[in-house]
C-alpha cells in the first residue's frame, strides 16, 4: 500500500498527541500484526475457550481507546497491545475462577523466553502473579519479558525500546529468565 508507512507514523504523532480518532486509522493499519500477537497469546488456550483471537483484538482495541500513550511508534504500540491482551486473559482466566488451584487455567508455552518446566508450560495466572512481583522488584526485568515474549518483539528492538544496550538487555532477559524459573517453581509451576 503506497503511503501506508506515513499514514502508520503519522497515526501515531497524532494518538500521542492526544486525537483518539487516530486509534481509529492505526487500527487497519496494525491489524495483521495485532492478529500475529493475538494468535500468540491463544495458541496455549484450551481448544474451547471463549475467545479467539479475532476476540482479543477488539477487546484490547476497546481498552487501548483510552490508554495514555507517552510516545509512539510500532514498537511502543506493540509493547502496549502485549501488555493489554496479557491482562484481558488474566482477566478472563481470574473471572472464570481458572486460578483456583489451576484447575482449567490457561497453559502457554515460553519457548526461549522462559524455561520454567519439563514441558514448557505455565499457568498465565501464576505467571501473571510472578510477573507482578517482578514488576515490583525491578520493573525493567519485568518489561524485558514482557516485550519479548508477549510482545514479540526482539533483543534488538526491546533494547530500543528501553533505552539501553542490547548487552544489557542479554543480561537482564538471562536474569529474569532464572528468577522466573525459580519463582514459578516456588509457586508450584517448575516440575
Amino acid at each position: 500500500m503506497a503511503g501506508a508507512p506515513d499514514n502508520v507514523a503519522q497515526s501515531f504523532v497524532d494518538w500521542r498527541e492526544g486525537d483518539l480518532s487516530a486509534l481509529d486509522r492505526l487500527m487497519p493499519l496494525m491489524y495483521d500484526e495485532l492478529r500475529r500477537l493475538a494468535g500468540r497469546y491463544m495458541r496455549g488456550e484450551r481448544s474451547n475457550h471463549t475467545l479467539q483471537p479475532t476476540d482479543l483484538v477488539h477487546e484490547a482495541y476497546l481498552r487501548l481507546v483510552g490508554a495514555n500513550v507517552r510516545s509512539g511508534d510500532r514498537v511502543h504500540f506493540l509493547a502496549l497491545a502485549a501488555h493489554v491482551m496479557r491482562h484481558i486473559l488474566v482477566d478472563h482466566a481470574r473471572k472464570y475462577q481458572y486460578a483456583k488451584r489451576g484447575a482449567g487455567a490457561r497453559r502457554v508455552t515460553l519457548d526461549e523466553a522462559i524455561d520454567v518446566s519439563e514441558d514448557g508450560a505455565v499457568n498465565l495466572v501464576l505467571l501473571d502473579e510472578a510477573m507482578t512481583t517482578l514488576a515490583g522488584i525491578d520493573t525493567r526485568k519485568s518489561q524485558v519479558v514482557e516485550l519479548q515474549y508477549f510482545g514479540g518483539l526482539t533483543q534488538e528492538e526491546t533494547a530500543k525500546f528501553l533505552g539501553v544496550s542490547l548487552t544489557t538487555i542479554q543480561r537482564e532477559t538471562k536474569m529474569a529468565r532464572a528468577w522466573l524459573h525459580r519463582e514459578l517453581g516456588l509457586r508450584g509451576q517448575g516440575g
